[in-house]
């Protein structure tokens, strides 16, 4: 851009100075060639003719270069900077309006040789990536053995460590039993699996009333409690720095900070001391479990630790430590509300690596970085380089553990799989038609828009009425949030507002089922419902998505999928929805009942393969794999 502009320059200059010589030529040409050019007037003359010839010709150098300028930049600096934008956003994967030809003047050919040349590069992506995939089907499954020995490989013997806020067993005191308990969350269902094909180490804030019985002094057991395979290492926190750690900052600051669902972050100064006080009692514990390991691997998980790769890493600088975000990163305005926005910045970019599930949250953190810090950016090779560290952004769309049915058999006990109208005799109602959505009670899962859109369904098809219920499995969650307790009210309010306009013997059009439910009592709805709906107003992934098409081994059913899901990316054959839209998704409810089995079919099929191609054996094969390939890079 420099050499461009001084070319401009220079140009404007030599243009501006021919025209000026030429005024003064013409100034010069008037001035009689005789002898009698020594007089005194003549003299005096002579000096006024090109004292004003030089005046003219400045300001003809002036009005001439400011010209030619000003039809420079509009005719080729301005078409040349919005074509650079234009291709930059190709390079960042993001999909911008055909470039205008008309509008970049002189440089037409130019823009419609390289619109051309982007719908090329489209269309070769597209193909690499189509590719891609059907190479990958035609390779082994990614399965536990398979990433086991990925990581013995890649790792070269050495630990591997996750740190989470939650545990992944947790042991509550039921009279005078002890109950262990996997709590619901899709942190836990995406690393798991991981654990048990890695082993190592699991860092975890200790939640349950009896894990301190479970555990040994220094807070370690193994599990899983009936094969063990890996170590639990527990952390307690105090009921004071829970309230304000977990429930304050975590989740009432920086929870709605990153989802787009327009609640307002609430953000307090003792949440943040309880926040950092929290970040650095875990970074103490984790640094005892890295004793005596050499060039140790740790894996952050989520916003609940956005400080502790820093901490580890002025401690542990041959550490290798990756923090994957499991939520979504806003644009720089949004997470400029955050009054430690470069606390929180700083903490993370210690990691190595920092993972999000889509490139387009890769775009958001990089530029919030660019906006808030003083480093060096590099948008070619998404690095940000500040004081020595290197700190590469990347997608690691998370999955669920999909495998082939064949190997699954043999896990799990087989139970008979009730009928249809056996899932809702126990509440006493019948139904012919049947649609499930499972969340947390979480005011970006768009239940309560979900709901309307149910009232807008049978509203606009009375065939319908009595014929079809929605069941909603809705986990509570952070209860203690007066936020989440006014969410909680409003569902069962319009719950009930609902099936009281539609009411009818043995039938209500929502049946809405509020505990924590677990696997055994979430499969049957999966694999019996006509549709699962999945109306969430922003999400990193949405593992519900995958989990219902993992359990649809019939190709049966149809997935109503929210367009602002990370999963969206991934299940393209899903009924994708904008969950704002109640007509747009009552809509989509009518074309699910109503699709064809061969349809049906064809959708899930093509779902499910994209599930077993890339399922959370890969996802942690590809995170394992790139810190080990930093170690390996920097080693060379």
């Amino acid at each position: 851009m420099r050499v461009t502009l001084r070319l401009i320059l220079s140009l404007a200059v030599v243009i501006a100075l021919v025209a000026g010589g030429f005024a003064l030529w013409q100034a010069g040409s008037v001035i009689p060639p005789d002898s009698s050019v020594n007089s005194p007037d003549l003299q005096e003359r002579v000096r006024t003719i090109w004292l004003n010839s030089f005046l003219r010709a400045l300001i003809q150098v002036f009005f001439v270069g400011l010209t030619v300028l000003a039809v420079i930049y509009w005719n080729v600096m301005a078409p040349i900077r919005k074509t650079t934008e234009w291709i930059k956003k190709i390079r960042l994967g993001e999909m911008p309006e055909k470039l205008s030809v008309k509008d970049q003047g002189i440089l037409g050919p130019l823009a419609r040789e390289i619109s051309r040349m982007a719908k090329s590069l489209q269309m070769a992506r597209l193909a690499a990536e189509e590719e891609a995939r059907l190479r990958q089907s035609t390779e082994s499954l990614w399965t536990p053995e398979r990433l086991k020995e990925f990581v013995r490989v890649k790792l070269d013997g050495r630990s591997l460590f996750v740190v989470s806020n939650r545990e992944p067993y947790m042991h509550l005191g039921k009279g005078k039993e002890i109950e262990c308990i996997v709590p619901a969350s899709g942190m836990v269902t995406a690393m798991e699996p991981v654990l048990k094909a890695c082993g190592g180490t699991w860092i975890a804030h200790a939640s349950g009333d009896a894990d301190r019985q479970t555990a040994d002094p220094s807070g370690r057991l193994r599990v899983p409690p009936e094969e063990p395979q890996y170590t639990l290492r527990r952390v307690w926190i105090s009921r004071e720095e829970e309230e304000g750690y977990y429930y304050g900052f975590a989740n009432e600051g920086l929870w709605p900070l990153c989802h787009v669902a327009h609640t307002r972050p609430i953000f307090r100064e003792k949440n943040w001391a309880h926040y950092k006080a929290v970040n650095e009692k875990f970074a103490e514990t984790v640094l005892e479990e890295l004793e005596g390991a050499e060039d140790p691997c740790v894996l952050v998980q989520d916003y609940h630790f956005a400080l502790l790769p820093a901490l580890l890493k002025a401690r542990r600088p041959d550490s290798r430590v990756a923090i994957f975000w499991h939520i979504p990163w806003p644009n720089p305005e949004s997470f400029g509300i955050c009054p430690w926005q470069k606390e929180l910045l700083l903490g993370m970019l210690g990691a190595d690596i920092v993972g999000f599930h889509t490139q387009y949250h890769c775009n958001n953190f990089m530029e919030t970085v660019d906006r808030f810090l003083e480093c060096r950016i590099d948008y070619e090779n998404f690095t940000v380089n500040r004081e020595g560290q290197k700190t590469s952004v990347k997608p690691f769309p998370v999955s669920i553990a999909f495998l082939d049915a064949a190997r699954t058999d043999h896990l799990e006990e087989k139970r008979p799989l009730p009928e249809k109208k056996d899932l809702l005799k126990p509440y006493g109602l019948q139904a012919e038609f049947l649609a499930v959505g499972v969340d947390r009670l979480d005011y970006t899962k768009g239940i309560v828009e979900r709901l309307h859109a149910v009232e807008h369904f049978l509203e606009k098809n009375r065939g319908y009425v009595g014929r079809f219920t929605f069941v909603e499995l809705g986990a509570p969650s952070l209860t203690l949030i007066p936020k989440y307790q006014e969410f909680v009210l409003e569902i069962e309010r319009e719950t009930g507002r609902i099936n009281d306009r539609f009411k009818a013997k043995n039938w209500k059009p929502i049946l809405l089922l509020k505990k924590h439910h677990s696997h055994e009592e979430i499969s049957p709805f999966y694999k019996l419902s006509d549709l699962c709906l999945v109306t969430s107003l922003h999400d990193g992934m949405n593992l519900v998505a995958k989990e219902f098409v993992m359990a649809r081994d019939d190709e049966k059913g149809a997935l109503i999928l929210s367009q602002f899901t990370g999963a969206a990316r991934e299940l393209g054959d899903a009924l994708l929805v904008n969950p704002y839209d109640v007509g747009q998704t009552s809509a989509a409810i009518k074309q699910a009942l109503e699709m064809p089995a061969e349809e049906q079919a064809r959708r899930m099929r093509r779902m499910r393969g994209t599930l077993k191609d890339r399922n959370v054996y890969k996802w942690a094969a590809d995170l394992v794999g790139e810190l080990a390939g930093i170690r390996l890079e920097k080693a060379g």
